[in-house]
């Protein structure tokens, strides 16, 4: 038997024959060429084929991960009508004479070098998405026949690395697991595979050609890999896996049950989500409503600002597909790790402390009021409360308050129809956790960003990975913070949630309820797990 190990991206147990997921090895021209035309034309059609492959990638993605995850391939697609990309890749053409394969690389591995050398790592990893567009547009002007990798029977898949498209294009019925060699736990592949359940392994060095056809098991509760196990190892490991798929049966015997806790102290659990592609998810998990729709999402589809009518019919589409349950939806939190170029945000040397979401807002009124108008129009088909994000002053509340007021009474003088909303604020910075008794006075309720907040409180930039041996998520400084924001809204009469990630991390949820916590946001496929967990908890004692 040998043991490989790495970092565990799902706890779950995957059993199989070991596959080798081996590209083609495939030669590139350096020769001149002499019709540089055809070129430039056989560039294009692999552009436009590409284009409509990522098309292709994001409703499949929306089906099997949700908006939040598919939303990749629809920058994917951007990135490959990018400008810059596209004039580098005809310019070698052109002024090398070389062919496109040729160019398509060259081009793709100096993209991906430049934002390799970046300081911020969320720009770094978009590195991956260059060679991951790079190279599917040189398949396609190869002729390879990415399908027939995977093979044809089940099997753990094994692999330097695997790209956002790969992962997606990937028979999920016949996929059980996969290891890589390389690979980040924060990159969009380990996002998906986390999404669609699958158990992975990365950064296994271990990793060797004859491991090719081998028994194995991936152990995710212990990030390690099982090559030729023992018939006594596997006979343990196949009864963890038995009683896992027992706890997810179990788990759907509490659909339709309520939130309560043995003595009775019922909360709400509710998802987050980035679009109508998650709805069915929360549908399914039987989600009390949305605690979190990020509307940010609206914006990164779009190549330009996205009018009113547009952003109308998607928080519409939502709103009445859900209703009564209630949707709480964020205004647009642009800037930092998420940024469009139509809007033209300045390069910050620290854009986690610089000009983002209600400070946009402010200060771009016309923009912020589109948004507002198109969110109190959604308000007439369902239940919706409206949140502000990154509130550090009273004074930049009653600002926000005053447009959205602004925005409602021209919308009733034009004749259109406006629901009832709550209007609430995020509590993410240790600002706002401070003043939380004086905004509380002018709000119907409060949701804690524990993502922004935990990044604040410990000056920890959460996008950094060098950062991560001194990540504490449970640290006490923050819980303090959380504590001392649901008193100050329970002394003012209004709910307070919690929709970071700490609101799905079971270790928390007793902690939570003993604090007195009204509402949980989540992830659709957490509410379950939160159930079981909250139904078991006896307050009294």
């Amino acid at each position: 038997m040998q043991v490989g190990t790495g970092k565990s991206i799902l706890n779950g147990i995957a059993i199989g024959k070991l596959k080798i997921y081996k590209k083609k090895d495939t030669t590139i021209s350096a020769a001149a060429v002499t019709d540089t035309e055809a070129e430039i034309q056989r560039f294009e059609k692999a552009q436009a084929k590409a284009i409509e492959q990522q098309t292709a990638l994001y409703e499949k993605a929306l089906a099997e991960a949700g908006e939040d995850i598919a939303e990749v391939f629809n920058i994917h697609a951007m990135m490959l009508e990018d400008d810059d990309f596209v004039d580098a890749i005809k310019e070698i053409i052109n002024g090398q004479k070389k062919c496109a394969e040729y160019a398509v690389k060259t081009a793709g591995d100096n993209q991906a070098a430049v934002f390799a050398a970046m300081d911020d790592p969320y720009l770094q990893a978009r590195s991956a998405d260059v060679e991951d567009i790079a190279q599917c547009m040189l398949d396609i002007l190869q002729g390879v026949d990415t399908d027939s990798l995977q093979g044809t029977e089940p099997s753990i898949l094994v692999a330097e690395d695997l790209a956002p498209s790969e992962t997606v294009r990937l028979d999920k019925s016949l996929l059980l697991g996969f290891i890589t060699r390389e690979g980040s736990s924060n990159s969009h592949t380990a996002i998906l595979a986390r999404s669609m359940n699958i158990p992975a392994l990365i950064q296994c060095k271990e990793i060797s050609p004859e491991w090719d056809g081998k028994m194995a098991v991936v152990d995710g509760y212990n990030a390690c890999v099982y090559v030729d196990p023992t018939p006594d190892l596997l006979e343990s490991l196949q009864k963890r896996q038995q009683e896992d798929r027992k706890k997810q049966a179990l788990l759907q015997e509490l659909k339709g049950k309520t939130n309560t806790t043995l003595d009775g102290t019922t909360i709400n659990v509710f998802a987050n989500i980035g679009g109508m592609g998650d709805v069915g998810a929360v549908q399914q998990n039987d989600g009390g409503g949305v605690g979190l729709f990020r509307t940010e999402f609206v914006y990164l589809n779009c190549k330009d600002y996205p009018t009113e009518d547009y952003q109308f019919e998607a928080y519409k589409q939502v709103v009445e597909s859900l209703a009564p349950k209630k949707v709480v939806i964020r205004t647009c939190d642009i800037g930092a790790d998420k940024t469009v170029d139509y809007m033209k945000l300045d390069k910050e040397d620290n854009p986690a402390l610089g000009y983002r979401a209600i400070r946009i807002c402010l200060t771009r009124k016309d923009f912020f009021k589109t948004q507002l108008r198109a969110l109190l129009r959604a308000s007439a088909f369902g239940n919706v409360s409206i949140m502000f994000p990154m509130i550090i002053s009273l004074r930049e509340l009653r600002d926000a308050k005053a447009t959205l007021e602004e925005c409602r009474e021209e919308l009733i003088a034009e004749g259109k129809a406006v629901g009832k909303v709550e209007v609430g604020t995020m509590i993410e910075t240790p600002a706002a956790v401070l003043i939380a008794d004086d905004l509380a006075e002018e709000c119907d309720f409060f949701s804690i960003g524990t993502n922004d907040l935990t990044q604040y409180t410990c000056a920890l930039d959460r996008q950094n990975a060098k950062l991560e041996p001194f990540f504490n998520p449970h640290h006490p400084a923050v819980l303090k913070a959380i504590q001392m924001t649901i008193e100050a809204g329970h002394r003012h009469g209004i709910w307070v949630g919690i929709c970071g990630e700490l609101g799905a991390d079971p270790a928390l949820t007793e902690v939570f309820l003993r604090m007195g916590v009204d509402e949980l946001s989540v992830n659709a496929k957490s509410i379950l797990p939160l159930r079981k967990i909250i139904r078991s908890v006896d307050l009294s004692k």
